[in-house]
């Protein structure tokens, strides 16, 4: 399945477009990766579990997209948008939400 940010495939020729297809995914924050981001915060440095969270999301996120493409019949998605929010009380959640078009390829 190509995915791509583009609104076409190079060397392809777009068939038929299926339909907008998403992905979401929403993980909590854990109290512990708060903690050792707030110290990182001040000494300087990557947070690793924010970053290991929000691969994960993004991951989970992207495989809903594919999978939603794929019930449609599509060889790809095209105009792909990726979006970060945060939400909950006290910021506590963060969602990853992708969408784009499913297509068929000539």
């Amino acid at each position: 399945m190509i995915i791509t940010t583009t609104d076409q495939v190079e060397g392809r020729r777009v068939v038929d477009y299926l339909g907008v297809v998403t992905g979401e995914a929403i993980i909590g924050v854990n109290v512990f990766r708060d903690f050792f981001a707030g110290i990182r915060d001040i000494v300087g440095g990557r947070s690793g579990g924010y970053q290991n969270a929000l691969k994960d999301a993004r991951e989970h996120a992207m495989a809903d997209l594919r999978d939603a493409a794929k019930r449609l019949g599509a060889d790809a998605v095209v105009a792909v948008d990726l979006d970060y929010e945060v939400l909950g009380k006290e910021n506590g959640m963060l969602m990853v939400s992708i969408n784009g078009t499913a297509v068929k390829l000539g």
